[in-house]
């Protein structure tokens, strides 16, 4: 256990001690269901989610969803200039994506 995990674990334990966990919201109930977060760390899909609470969306998160609505844009073209120029769009949306992934992660090592 690397010395994160056992502060972590330190700092769970004094809140539960002190009794912090107790009537937090969704107490008692099943956790929600999240697909998504199959592909990504537990520690990222809290962060995620912690974020997302609070009314922020990381880079990466709002490009995911730029590139989705690109791909639908594109599905939508007949023209091959149109679909051309779509798809070179397409790619640099991707692309920033994937840095601001490789990024996160570097920073998280």
């Amino acid at each position: 256990m690397s010395w994160l995990s056992r502060l972590a674990e330190r700092q769970i334990q004094k809140a539960r001690l002190k009794g912090q966990l107790q009537g937090l919201e969704g107490e008692g109930k099943p956790l929600p269901d999240r697909p998504g977060d199959a592909f990504v760390s537990a520690g990222d899909a809290v962060g995620f989610r912690i974020m997302a609470q609070a009314g922020v969306l990381p880079e990466e998160i709002t490009l995911k969803k730029q590139a989705a609505a690109q791909r639908a844009h594109l599905a939508t073209l007949t023209d091959a200039a149109a679909r051309k120029e779509a798809m070179a769009r397409l790619a640099q949306i991707e692309m920033r994506q994937a840095i601001a992934e490789d990024s996160r992660r570097k920073f998280l090592r």
